[in-house]
């Protein structure tokens, strides 16, 4: 049961200043979003980011770990397309017992894993940003029911995408942080 304090990394900010203007404001975005995110388990134990103080299922690790998986996810789609997505339209109960796993602290899990897990995420999607050829580029999306059929989404949007979602389960994470302690992120 460690306690694990985070602080806004500066070294965050080091991706964005070796590229510029859309790239530099999107990696800027996501960084915003991923510290706020994970600001919210600040001085907490592992048992802490296990709990569920609300009436969903969502706990602090388990979203850390969702958001990891999520943008692991995107980031592979904008390189080698929706195969790696997988067809949410034909998972079977154990493919959906397993993506349930990522909204909850396991046996074993700890604060530190999930955030390093997190950051390491982070550091290749933010080597990717700076390194693709073409924002434009773009894939279909994978199937799913969620998704209209026959879209494209470009590596632009898609990364808007990581960043918007980022932001949702950030502010999913302030209101179980605030229920767990009274705690803020902000104010």
């Amino acid at each position: 049961m460690s306690k694990h304090t985070t602080r806004l990394d500066e070294t965050a900010a080091a991706p964005a200043a070796a590229v510029g203007g859309e790239r530099a404001d999107l990696l800027e975005s996501l960084a915003k979003q991923r510290h706020f995110l994970r600001f919210t388990t600040r001085d907490l134990t592992d048992e802490q980011v296990g709990l569920r103080p609300t009436a969903g299922e969502l706990c602090l690790g388990g979203l850390i770990k969702h958001v990891s998986s999520m943008e692991r996810k995107w980031a592979a789609f904008i390189v080698d397309g929706p195969s790696v997505m997988g067809d949410f339209n034909n998972m079977t109960e154990e493919d959906w017992a397993r993506r349930a796993d990522e909204f909850r602290m396991l046996p074993g899990e700890t604060l530190a894993g999930v955030l390093k897990e997190y950051d390491e995420v982070a550091r290749r999607t933010d080597e990717l940003v700076a390194s693709l050829p073409d924002l434009d580029a773009g894939h279909p999306l994978p199937p799913a029911p969620w998704f209209e059929s026959g879209v494209r989404w470009s590596a632009r949007r898609v990364l808007l995408h990581i960043v918007a979602e980022t932001a949702q389960h950030a502010g999913h994470a302030d209101i179980i942080r605030e229920s767990l302690d009274g705690a803020k992120s902000m104010g």
